[in-house]
């Protein structure tokens, strides 16, 4: 009989993600496998609405969240008692979501004494290049979501500096709101890159807020308006193509261009200050557009620091991201106690002062 192996097994932490509309659910070993996976969406739930309803989102991740766990339990032939430790996320998002799946892994923590991890969304999406590119620290995050548009140096687990941000809309948020004014259906963002791809990006003229400014922040409240006027001015062949077409890549470019000048500003700060950095890497949700990864490569390039997107089903909001999160903050002893709350705002960087103008919508 062969003798069993006496190597240790990587510890399995279980990984759970309702921020928003999207319920993941995902074990994750230290040895940056994945043992299991599961995601449902809720988008028949929100289409007709045009957007995620909060109330509508919470009542689906209760009605599925634990019927996930078991089968991803199932699938890696796991149980409780095999874990290391649950990660949920705690913030920041929709708090009646964030409050189903960190009161689900509170229950199976104090259940099965196991640590529980309270994950910040963010840091769920700033640390994915590490378990898909074991990438190293230091390295300038270009984080952009429906929610978010921020310009980072991640320098190691919780420690962040915020370099810019967005004073008014997220990028993804401008082309949600894009694709409702072209009548292109929600999700908006996916919807918007297909047209563009048709079209003449110099058709239309559209602004690039905040070209050549000082600083690393963003806006694309003005380049919204901006569209909608055209719209407006454009008339009912607005929504046909090859005007929808042409309208959707002149956005698109004019928000490429954007992303790659503020982000260049960045990577300038950035490799002056942490010459060791070696990579430019950019997550969250718009992070799937291929476009705009394409563009970015340009001011990766001229800095010499090496573009690191993670795949697309890790770009968006996925339980892989959180479990992984988890073991990071686990190997560090970073572990929370049952009182942690969920909190619908949650900066990386707490010291980061407000951005001028944040908050003001056109």
């Amino acid at each position: 009989m062969a003798a069993k192996s006496s190597t240790p097994r990587p510890p399995v932490v279980l990984g759970i993600e309702t921020s928003c509309d999207e319920t993941g659910v995902a074990l994750v070993d230290a040895g940056r496998r994945v043992r299991a996976e599961l995601l449902r969406g809720q988008l028949e739930q929100h289409a007709p609405y045009g957007g995620v309803v909060p109330e509508i989102a919470a009542r689906a991740h209760v009605e599925i969240l634990d019927r996930l766990i078991e089968r991803a339990l199932d699938e890696a032939g796991l149980s409780f008692p095999d874990l290391a430790g649950v990660a949920a996320t705690a913030g920041p998002g929709l708090i009646g979501g964030l409050l189903v799946g960190l009161t689900t892994a509170k229950a199976i923590a104090a259940a099965h004494r196991l640590p529980l991890l309270a994950i910040n969304h963010l840091e769920a999406h700033a640390l994915t290049a590490r378990f898909t590119d074991g990438v190293e620290f230091p390295y300038l995050l270009l984080l952009v979501s429906g929610g978010h548009c921020q310009l980072l140096a991640v320098l190691g687990v919780g420690r962040y500096r915020r370099l810019g941000t967005t004073v008014d809309d997220a990028l993804g948020e401008a082309y949600d709101k894009a694709a409702k004014m072209l009548d292109l259906g929600f999700p908006g963002g996916p919807a918007v890159e297909r047209a563009a791809r048709d079209g003449d990006p110099t058709r239309f003229a559209l602004p690039r807020p905040m070209l050549g400014q000082p600083g690393c922040n963003f806006s694309f409240s003005g380049l919204k308006t901006a569209l909608r006027q055209t719209i407006e001015r454009l008339g009912p062949d607005t929504l046909e193509p090859p005007l929808l077409n042409d309208l959707c890549a002149s956005f698109q470019a004019a928000a490429a261009d954007v992303l790659v000048d503020r982000t260049r500003r960045a990577a300038e700060l950035f490799k002056t200050d942490y010459p060791a950095g070696s990579a430019l890497v950019v997550a969250g949700g718009v992070a799937a557009n291929a476009y705009l990864r394409a563009c970015l490569a340009r001011p990766a390039g001229e800095l010499n620091l090496r573009l690191i997107v993670p795949p697309p089903a890790l770009c968006t909001d996925n339980g892989v991201m959180v479990a992984w999160a988890g073991l990071e903050r686990l190997a560090l002893g970073l572990t929370d106690d049952l009182a942690v709350p969920a909190r619908a705002r949650w900066p990386l960087d707490p010291a980061a002062e407000p951005a001028p103008g944040a908050g003001i919508k056109a």
